[in-house]
């Protein structure tokens, strides 16, 4: 049986985004409507956590100290050392409907990332989403922005095959995609489905990482578990998790051995939380198989 461990009791609203800073052996995460992130030492305990201005969804690491991070309405950088955070870019300056979502840096140095119509008041009530009205952007290091998909419900799942011939992205109205990457120009073509399950017994696909062995580690909102697909989209395991809504995971860890996962407390009641004990907490699973590092960005 694979070892499932809360190993920080974060009582997140709802923990998104988990990446892995191996110069710093820590791990990130985001408290989306809590507008906070955090950083967390496996080995010492220390736990730091800054608010942020505006709604923070994903994050990447950049090679000159600090984050890039998806917010709210734009692409910024965020100071560890001071807490100041900086506008870099604004892909969807003229939707303001619309909000950031997941995102990823590739092995190059460039961070992708997926936009969806906002669902989250500033209180983080939840709002209805009426239309499909997200899409799909590259971020370069100097700041230029290219985009490849529009009409996308809810942009989840950044990861790209161990060879970097392969990127993988989903829409969590839908499926798993699985598109040829061109690793030098940065570039997608030919999107499949690569993954889809019964939404009733799994739940919706939400955030994901690659292994060493070229499996995407999927994790399931709703569906209380984590899914392991094969390079050729095959379901491999299905690992259950203490929690109903488990976000995104990582590998880290300084072999890159342990699989981190963020969970939520958000949208439940007390007596469906009482249930479901930790929700909203950092777990850590040993199951068998190492990550790959995540890229930086260059920028």
């Amino acid at each position: 049986m694979t070892r499932i461990e809360c190993v920080l009791d974060s009582k997140c609203w709802l923990g998104e985004g988990p990446t892995w800073h191996a110069d710093g052996r820590a791990l990130y995460w985001t408290d989306v409507p809590a507008r906070k992130l955090h950083r967390w030492h496996p080995v010492t305990g220390e736990h730091k956590v800054w608010p942020t201005p505006e709604m923070v969804t994903s994050i990447g690491i950049r090679r000159k100290g600090g984050l890039i991070v998806a917010s709210l309405s734009g692409i910024d950088f965020f100071d560890t050392r001071t807490g100041e955070i900086t506008r870099f870019a604004t892909p969807e300056e003229s939707k303001p409907k619309n909000r950031s979502n997941d995102g990823k840096c590739d092995r190059q140095g460039r961070f992708w990332y997926g936009t969806m119509m906002n669902n989250l008041a500033e209180d983080g009530s939840e709002l209805p989403i009426t239309g499909n009205t997200g899409g799909l952007y590259r971020i370069d290091p100097d700041g230029r922005v290219a985009q490849f998909e529009d009409a996308l419900g809810i942009a989840n799942t950044f990861a790209w095959s161990p060879d970097k011939r392969t990127m993988y992205f989903g829409d969590t109205f839908d499926a798993i995609y699985a598109y040829d990457f061109d690793a030098t120009a940065g570039r997608v073509s030919n999107r499949r489905v690569f993954a889809k399950a019964d939404t009733a017994t799994y739940g919706f696909g939400d955030g994901s990482t690659i292994d060493a062995e070229g499996c995407l580690w999927n994790c399931r909102w709703d569906g209380g578990c984590i899914i392991r697909w094969t390079p050729d989209g095959k379901m491999d395991q299905v690992i259950k998790m203490p929690c109903r809504r488990v976000t995104s995971c990582i590998f880290g860890g300084p072999d890159l051995g342990t699989l981190y996962v963020t969970t939520v407390t958000y949208g439940f009641s007390p007596v469906e939380l009482a249930e479901q004990k930790n929700a909203g907490g950092i777990f850590a699973l040993d199951v068998g198989v190492k990550g790959l590092p995540d890229g930086e960005f260059a920028g």
